[in-house]
């Protein structure tokens, strides 16, 4: 494998994984990225608790107008909370929820099998086994 090999992978297991999510409740279908935009904000809030909307931006390479609107949805489902800078008021400091709301806990209880098995194209429960169990050893591996 390549370094090009490993970033069209990388794309599609992203694909796949916004599959495998659960459709917000009232969404009137998926903006396209809206689901990858709300896991990288959500991912760079868990790395850096007490955050502003703005230092997002700046780590994350995203306007910060996409980053605000991740962070209402975040905010919303019970995943972040938000309250005023200490030291400057104007600012509002973001961190994860202290409990798993439902809407969270339902995203991380949903299983990849049924977005894995359409993009295998073959109903082989072998094959999807031997695929979620490499999946299993990379994210032991690759994730923290």
């Amino acid at each position: 494998m390549n370094g090009v090999e490993l970033f069209l992978l990388g794309r599609a297991l992203m694909k796949l994984g916004e599959d495998a999510l659960p459709e917000p409740p009232g969404d009137a279908g998926r903006q396209a990225g809206g689901t990858r935009l709300v896991l990288v904000v959500a991912s760079d809030v868990a790395a850096h608790p007490d955050t502003t909307v703005g230092e997002i931006a700046a780590r994350t390479g995203l306007p910060q107008s996409q980053v605000s609107t991740a962070v209402a949805r975040l905010k919303e489902a019970g995943s972040v909370v938000t309250a005023p800078d200490p030291a400057d008021r104007r600012r509002t400091l973001v961190r994860q929820a202290g409990e798993v709301s439902a809407r969270v806990a339902e995203v991380r209880a949903t299983s990849i099998e049924q977005a894995l098995a359409a993009a295998l194209g073959a109903d082989d429960p072998a094959r999807l086994r031997e695929v979620t169990a490499a999946l299993d050893v990379l994210a032991r591996n690759l994730l923290n």
